[in-house]
């Protein structure tokens, strides 16, 4: 059965209609991505490898909220799903709200939670791998092409603010 999401204004609200994932998206139409970021107590992040199928790269868990989702739900099912986390929806704040300049509105989420890489379970094909990092080696990372997103300086700025 194909995925389906729900078609959203730009505003991000729902338009009552559904898209069908892997088709093309009307001009004006949008749907929900979330973008999950775990710290812990040290300050560090929990990022995971994608496949090489899925580009091999390093990032922070997310995906695109199915049909009947809202955002936090769709965070939470897309930890779950890619890295066998179980978060606490209380231990949760809504970083930032963003558009890709395409047919994405993003969540960004950050979480506090302490758990062992080893407790983690990988959807075998989408993440080869999971570990915690520091800001500066998510700075290297990003320096040497591993991993990519446009709103770090603001995010390590605002989790610098809350320690």
């Amino acid at each position: 059965m194909a995925e389906m999401w729900d078609v959203l204004d730009e505003k991000g609200n729902k338009t009552g209609r559904l898209h069908e994932r892997g088709t093309t998206m009307q001009q004006g139409d949008f749907h929900l991505v979330v973008e999950v970021w775990i710290t812990n107590q040290k300050g560090d992040f929990l990022v995971s490898k994608r496949t090489p199928e899925r580009n091999g790269l390093w990032h922070t868990t997310g995906g695109c909220a199915i049909t009947g989702d809202d955002s936090l739900t769709a965070a939470l099912r897309e930890v779950q799903e890619e890295i066998g986390i179980i978060l606490s929806p209380n231990a949760r704040q809504l970083f930032k709200r963003f558009n890709d300049n395409g047919n994405g509105i993003h969540d960004v989420w950050l979480f506090s939670h302490e758990v062992d890489i080893s407790d983690t379970i990988l959807c075998p094909v989408e993440i080869s791998d999971a570990k915690w990092v520091s800001q500066e080696q998510i700075r290297n990372m990003t320096n040497d092409g591993s991993f990519a997103y446009p709103y770090l300086d603001e995010l390590f700025y605002f989790c610098n603010k809350i320690k």
